[in-house]
C-alpha cells in the first residue's frame, strides 16, 4: 500500500517518514512489506489508510493546483482524511486520531465482540425492518453502512446478526456475506469506546473547514468545527450514509469525483449510486495520468 507512490514522489515518501516518526514505529514498513495480518489489524489499518490518502493528496496538490474540490467526504475512517484535505485538521493530528480510533475500536471489539455482514439485493427499508425484528433489548443489529443501492452492511451482536442474516436470505437477498471481522463498527457495541473517543476528538485541534465536508452521520455539509466534532463522535455508533452523501453532492452539481487512496472501492460504489457522474481513483503513480484531461 503506497510503496510505488513513495518511490515515485519524494513528497509521498516524506509523508510516510513523518508518520513513522510521529508513531515511533515503521508504519511504512508494515504498509509496504506486511505481514498482511499486521496491516489488517485495525490499529494499523486505519492510520495506514490515512497516510496513503494524504500522500496522494499532497502529490495532487503539488502537481495539479488547478483541481479544486467543491466538497470533500470520506467513508467511515476516511472522514478523518477528508478533514485534512479540507484544512480542518493538520496531518499529524489526524494521524494521532486515526491511530487512537483504531485502538479504541479494537478494544471495544474485545470487550463487546460482535460482527458485520454485507447484504446484497435488498433495499434499506427492508433491511431496517429485518434488523428491528432480529434485535432484542440486549442484542442489537443495525444498518452500519449504506454503501450504495443494493449493497448494505449490517453490524451488531453476533446472535442478532445471525438472525438478521437468516431473515435477509429468506427475504430474497441476492447474497449475504459474514465479514471477516470481530468488531461491530457503527453499532451500539462501539459504546465501550465512546467516552475515550469523545475525549480524543475534543482534544484534536479542529478548525472550520476551507471546503464543505459532507458528514457520514448527517449526509449534509459540515461547515464549522463544532459540527465536525459532533459528526465524528456520533460516527462510532451511527450509520455511514454514503449513498445519501453522494446523492447530496450530485444534487449540488458535482459531476466528477476523485477517490484518493487505496484501491477503487468508492469509485465502484459511485457507479451504482449514479451512472451519470464520473469517478477517478488515484492511489498509484500511473493513476495521475487520468487527470490530464480534466
Amino acid at each position: 500500500m503506497g510503496k510505488e507512490l513513495a518511490d515515485a514522489f519524494p513528497i509521498a515518501r516524506d509523508t510516510y517518514a513523518e508518520a513513522d516518526q510521529l508513531l515511533g514505529f515503521s508504519l511504512s514498513r508494515i504498509a509496504w512489506d506486511g505481514p498482511e495480518e499486521q496491516l489488517n489489524d485495525t490499529i494499523n489499518t486505519q492510520p495506514a489508510l490515512l497516510v496513503h490518502s494524504i500522500a496522494v493528496l499532497r502529490v495532487l496538490q503539488a502537481g495539479y493546483q488547478d483541481i479544486q474540490p467543491a466538497f470533500v467526504a470520506g467513508h467511515s475512517m476516511g472522514e478523518i482524511s477528508a478533514l485534512v484535505s479540507a484544512g480542518s485538521l493538520p496531518f499529524l493530528d489526524a494521524l494521532k486520531l486515526a491511530r487512537r480510533r483504531g485502538e479504541l475500536m479494537k478494544s471495544a471489539g474485545v470487550n463487546s465482540p460482535g460482527g458485520m455482514a454485507a447484504i446484497l439485493g435488498l433495499d434499506i427499508p427492508t433491511i431496517e425492518m429485518i434488523c428491528t425484528n432480529s434485535s432484542t433489548s440486549d442484542e442489537i443489529v443495525q444498518v452500519a453502512n449504506d454503501n450504495c443501492p443494493g449493497q448494505v452492511v449490517i453490524s451488531g451482536a453476533s446472535d442478532a446478526l445471525l438472525r438478521a442474516m437468516e431473515q435477509a436470505q429468506a427475504a430474497g437477498a441476492r447474497r449475504v456475506v459474514r465479514l471477516a471481522v470481530s468488531i461491530a463498527a457503527h453499532s451500539p457495541l462501539m459504546s465501550h469506546a465512546q467516552t475515550d473517543f469523545n475525549q480524543a476528538v475534543d482534544a484534536a485541534p479542529l478548525e472550520d473547514p476551507h471546503i464543505p465536508l459532507v458528514g457520514n452521520v448527517t449526509a449534509q455539509p459540515l461547515t464549522n468545527a463544532h459540527q465536525i466534532r459532533q459528526d465524528l463522535q456520533a460516527q462510532l455508533n451511527a450509520r455511514v450514509r454514503w449513498t445519501e452523501s453522494i446523492q447530496f453532492m450530485v444534487r449540488k452539481g458535482v459531476s466528477l469525483f476523485l477517490e484518493l487512496g487505496s484501491e477503487a472501492v468508492l469509485t465502484g460504489l459511485l457507479k451504482r449510486i449514479d451512472r451519470q457522474v464520473a469517478g477517478i481513483s488515484i492511489g498509484e503513480p500511473q493513476d495521475f495520468e487520468s487527470l490530464s484531461n480534466i
